[in-house]
C-alpha cells in the first residue's frame, strides 16, 4: 500500500510539474537567438480561405533584426493582426525555422548596440 502511494504521489508531481511549464514557458522561444526589430510600415495584409470557406487574414513583415552584439539580417515573419508602428519588438529566431516568436518590448529595453544599428 505505501509503495502504491508513493507511486502515485510520484506521479501527480511530475504530472503538475509538466503542466506547470507548459503554462509558464514558451516552447517556441527555446534554443532561439534573440534579435530586435522595431516596426516600420504597415505589414502586408494575406487572406487565406479555410475549406469551410472562412477567411483568415495575417500581416507579413519583412524587416531588418539586430542581435544584441550588433549583427544585422532581413527576417521575415507573420502576425494575425497589424502591428503598432514604431514599436519595438523582441524576435526569437531559429536558424531552421525563422521567427518563432515575438514580444513587443519598450525602447529601453533593447540594447544600445542593437539600437544604434536599427536606426
Amino acid at each position: 500500500m505505501k509503495k502504491t502511494a508513493i507511486i502515485l504521489i510520484s506521479f501527480l508531481v511530475v504530472l503538475g510539474g509538466g503542466f506547470l511549464f507548459l503554462q509558464n514557458v514558451n516552447i517556441n522561444r527555446l534554443g532561439t537567438d534573440k534579435y530586435y526589430t522595431q516596426i516600420i510600415g504597415e505589414g502586408k495584409k494575406l487572406e487565406e480561405r479555410a475549406t469551410s470557406g472562412e477567411v483568415y487574414v495575417r500581416y507579413e513583415y519583412t524587416l531588418q533584426a539586430v542581435k544584441e552584439d550588433g549583427e544585422a539580417k532581413t527576417v521575415t515573419f507573420t502576425s494575425q493582426n497589424q502591428l503598432r508602428q514604431q514599436a519595438y519588438l523582441e524576435l526569437f529566431i531559429k536558424s531552421d525555422k525563422g521567427v518563432t516568436s515575438y514580444e513587443e518590448i519598450k525602447g529601453d529595453k533593447v540594447p544600445q548596440k542593437a539600437k544604434e544599428n536599427l536606426m
